[in-house]
């Protein structure tokens, strides 16, 4: 069916705006910014912003008008981006693309957890309910099968070509994807109390059931090699829990401009669930497996929610380490004396700020200057992540980037 005119109408208008302001000569000053800070360059922090809970925020920039639901998604996108960029740009980029992906059917690990939920709306509890306690039960690990739909892939670029006409430039990508967490999926069939039980009592048939999902991980991300699925990361795109991928260290100086190879991307890697693991259990049941993937990447980021300043020494066993995430429960300067110079210090900013009843802007700047202050000489990245609610005061993220670009502006070298 031809889309309707409102959700063409809709579409072109967002897309002439976001054009406009990707037209402007700040994106290229900030895309410059990530790049020399990616390669360890001496700049100010960079500041982005992420994970946003948008049900909070509604209004006519946000309401969506189109009806087909397919016009909706691209509609949300370019809104969401517009919206950034009018109350809280930071360090973000807006480029004149549109990226669509390619269709990519995949079946899965075979990892289904059973979960019980309470009803209600918003951010709600999961209780988990273990089911991996026995060898025969690793064989609910599958190796997916992965295949690319490149018809179904071309009819999708097109139809969004048609809808937003010469405005902006409609691109087809494959997987820009870094993340490589097989404990984010595995501990969900496996229960805490009983995975961390297991590791001490059981440690061979923990090393058997994280070898077997590593295996089955690799052999899907070799198939979107094979099938030619894979795209380079190198821009603006998140790359793991951190910022901005903007780097001139990727692809690699033998990359022939078609063939995409992990060598030439970045790549991630964290174990969230590892948070009070020791160091060497985490390098024993964690860290030798991610190096699989690891070794793969031309850059890495590593971590997410999980504290980091007791572990620096072995991350850094990582070839082409470059960020290690730092999140609000770490010791701030064991962490900074751990990364030094060597590594990129990726500061989450505690969000628990937003959930207060009443929203307190000094005490947020208090915080960021705080770590600033203990991370100088440093390479520090910002990046605000995690918001679960902002109480119905979008405002407060509005004040929030404001004052983390000026306490950034005070620490340029």
């Amino acid at each position: 069916m031809p889309d309707s005119r409102k959700d063409l109408e809709i579409l072109r208008r967002l897309a002439a705006e976001t054009a406009e302001i990707a037209a402007l000569p700040v994106h290229r000053e900030k895309s410059a910014l990530w790049t020399g800070f990616n390669r360890l360059g001496w700049t100010r922090p960079p500041v982005w912003i992420n994970e946003i809970c948008w049900n909070e925020i509604t209004g006519p920039e946000m309401d969506l008008q189109c009806r087909d639901e397919f016009c909706r998604g691209w509609e949300w996108q370019m809104r969401s981006t517009l919206y950034q960029w009018r109350h809280l740009p930071v360090d973000m980029v807006v480029e004149p693309v549109l990226w669509c992906p390619l269709v990519i059917h995949d079946t899965g690990f075979g990892l289904q957890p059973t979960t019980t939920r309470p009803e209600g709306d918003g951010m709600v509890c999961v209780d988990y309910i273990p089911m991996l306690r026995t060898e025969a039960d690793l064989r609910m690990i599958r190796t997916p099968e992965v295949t690319v739909d490149r018809a179904a892939s071309d009819r999708q670029c097109e139809r969004l070509r048609s809808l937003v006409g010469d405005t902006l430039q409609v691109r087809q990508i494959g997987s820009t994807d870094t993340w490589f967490a097989p404990w984010d999926m595995l501990c969900m069939v496996w229960g805490l109390q009983e995975l961390f039980t297991d590791m001490v009592d059981r440690p061979e048939f923990v090393h058997m059931a994280i070898g077997r999902l590593v295996d089955a991980m690799l052999s899907r991300q070799d198939q979107l090699q094979a099938q030619e699925a894979l795209a380079l990361n190198n821009g603006n795109f998140r790359i793991g829990s951190g910022g901005l991928g903007y780097s001139d260290e990727l692809p690699q100086k033998d990359f022939d401009g078609t063939h995409v190879r992990f060598i030439d991307r970045w790549g991630s890697a964290t174990p969230q669930i590892f948070s009070e693991v020791s160091p060497a259990m985490h390098e024993e049941f964690a860290l030798r497996y991610e190096m699989k993937w690891l070794e793969r990447c031309g850059l890495n980021y590593y971590g997410c929610c999980e504290p980091h300043h007791k572990k620096v020494g072995i991350l850094s066993k990582i070839p082409r380490l470059r960020k290690i995430s730092m999140s609000p429960f770490v010791n701030v300067e064991e962490g900074a004396a751990g990364c030094g110079t060597r590594f990129i210090y990726s500061h989450k900013p505690n969000p628990s700020v937003f959930a207060q009843g009443k929203w307190n802007p000094e005490q947020a700047r208090a915080e960021l200057r705080s770590v600033l202050e203990r991370t100088r000489g440093c390479h520090v990245e910002i990046i605000l992540k995690d918001i679960s609610t902002l109480r119905g005061e979008p405002h407060r993220l509005w004040d929030w980037a404001r004052i983390a670009m000026e306490e950034s502006e005070r620490f340029a070298p």
